[in-house]
């Protein structure tokens, strides 16, 4: 099952201080990454992390169905809601919202592995 990109999705206390550290481990962001609506996309080489101040309880996982670890659209890609009916049948449960399966474009998703660690199959396009 092909999911899209991936990424570590960090719930950070000051978005400010932490796009600071982790610019010091060789992290980049665009100009516009200043933080100022609470997030920040990061990356180092293909790895990929976001940074987001008061929007989820939880790190993370993410992943991001139409694009490559350069957010760049993928030509063909499995649609979040094809994604989403594929794990139901599978006996996977999804937590909060389901994606309109009756939609086309951007939906999201959200399964909890059986640890507890919240995974966001977030699709932009």
């Amino acid at each position: 099952m092909q999911l899209g990109a991936f990424s570590i999705s960090l719930t950070v206390k000051d978005i400010h201080a932490s796009i600071a550290f982790y610019k010091k481990l060789g992290f980049t962001c665009d100009p516009s990454c200043d933080g100022s609506n609470g997030w920040a996309i990061m990356k180092n080489g293909a790895t990929i992390i976001g940074l987001f101040q008061g929007m989820f309880e939880k790190n993370m996982l993410t992943f991001n169905p139409g694009w490559d670890q350069e957010a760049q659209a993928l030509d063909e890609f499995i649609d979040v809601r094809e994604l989403q009916k594929r794990l139901k049948a599978d006996g996977v449960e999804i937590h909060g919202p389901e994606a309109d399966e009756t939609t086309s474009g951007p939906a999201s998703f959200t399964v909890v592995d059986p640890d507890g660690n919240p995974i966001l199959i977030d699709q932009h396009r």
